[in-house]
């Protein structure tokens, strides 16, 4: 499984509905997993942003389609980003 941080930002559609039921950030990751992606780490932030995620997912076209299928819905404008962990990266150079 690859590793990606998902960078988002909430529209005012999506700003609406997480003050009103906060919760639903919690019912979005397990729809995630229902499309083959794994939330790993999630953090609410400050800045251009409103979340950073770190996913884990088979392939790029799985997060491809996790995000068409997000924005499609309105809420949310996500950047998505293959990661790979420093360690990983060294052993790699060698």
């Amino acid at each position: 499984m690859a590793l990606y941080v998902i960078l988002s930002t909430l529209t005012d559609e999506g700003r609406k509905t997480l003050k009103e039921k906060p919760g639903r950030v919690l019912e979005v990751n397990k729809e995630l997993e229902a499309m083959g992606v794994k939330v790993k780490e999630q953090f609410a932030v400050l800045g251009p942003y409103d979340f950073v995620n770190i996913v884990e997912a088979p392939d790029n076209e799985t997060v491809m389609k996790m995000s068409v299928e997000l924005g499609s819905r309105g809420s949310v404008q996500l950047l998505s980003m293959p990661a790979i962990a420093v360690e990983e990266l060294i052993e790699k150079m060698k």
